[in-house]
């Protein structure tokens, strides 16, 4: 049974997500201020990406690695926050920030996910705790979702006033046929999520129509073009888009 009413989960709903802000023009890359300034400029809300430091804080940035989206090698969970911050993001003069910093600066304007990315088999009670801190600082409507079900049951768990969400795709290794019907039943069970966030390529998908009949929104992600944005209008509650923000 859900804890929150449809009336507290009415956010997640009311207007598109912004895939890692709205980046994407000259100088504004993904997870950036300027990629979530654009967005909140726009009326979007923001979905971002955390990771854990070596000295157990949360960083807004996608990759475990940093080259792809710093002039730098190394991985973000070997760095402390305070040599991250000394990194800038390519082209910009930004640099690694925390999720308190990010949701501090966002103030709440408006709804945010944030998406936890699984340190792999040891430190995800860590970085849980460490968002859970930066939640407590935070104002406005804002989600934590994951592909991993230990990062959602520990929300459930310890953080129970905090709206969750369940990331789920059915494609790839262990998540097709009764082999991915059975990890998704039983990651639903132990997470009790308050919403699904489910692949685009996946729908339509009877695994999200059913938690959408139990009262459920199913965010979808990621959407990128008009086909993607007519399917995810009659399977799903809200989208997670990129590229073509002018048509959401």
């Amino acid at each position: 049974m859900l804890r929150h009413t449809t009336r507290d989960l009415d956010f997640l709903t009311r207007r598109p997500f912004a895939h890692r802000g709205l980046h994407g023009a000259e100088a504004v890359p993904e997870n950036s201020r300027a990629a979530f300034e654009r967005a909140i400029a726009a009326g979007y809300g923001i979905e971002l990406d955390v990771r854990l430091t070596k000295d157990k804080d949360a960083v807004v940035f996608h990759d475990a690695e940093l080259p792809r989206l710093v002039n730098a090698g190394g991985r973000i969970s070997d760095l402390t926050t305070g040599e991250l911050a000394a990194f800038r993001l390519s082209g910009t003069d930004e640099p690694i920030r925390t999720l308190r910093e990010v949701l501090s600066e966002i103030g709440g304007r408006v709804p945010t996910l944030v998406e936890v990315k699984s340190p792999g088999r040891r430190g995800y009670g860590s970085l849980c705790r460490a968002v859970r801190r930066a939640l407590e600082g935070s104002n406005g409507w804002t989600a934590v979702m994951s592909f991993d079900p230990r990062i959602v049951r520990w929300f459930r768990e310890h953080s129970p006033q905090t709206v969750r969400g369940l990331v789920v795709t059915k494609d790839g290794s262990g998540n097709a046929g009764l082999r991915g019907w059975l990890s998704r039943t039983l990651a639903t069970r132990a997470t009790r999520p308050h919403f699904i966030a489910c692949d685009i390529n996946a729908l339509p998908f009877g695994f999200a129509e059913r938690q959408r009949r139990k009262g459920r929104p199913i965010l979808t992600w990621t959407v990128r073009d008009d086909e993607e944005r007519g399917r995810a209008q009659a399977y799903a509650d809200q989208i997670i888009f990129e590229d073509t923000p002018e048509h959401a």
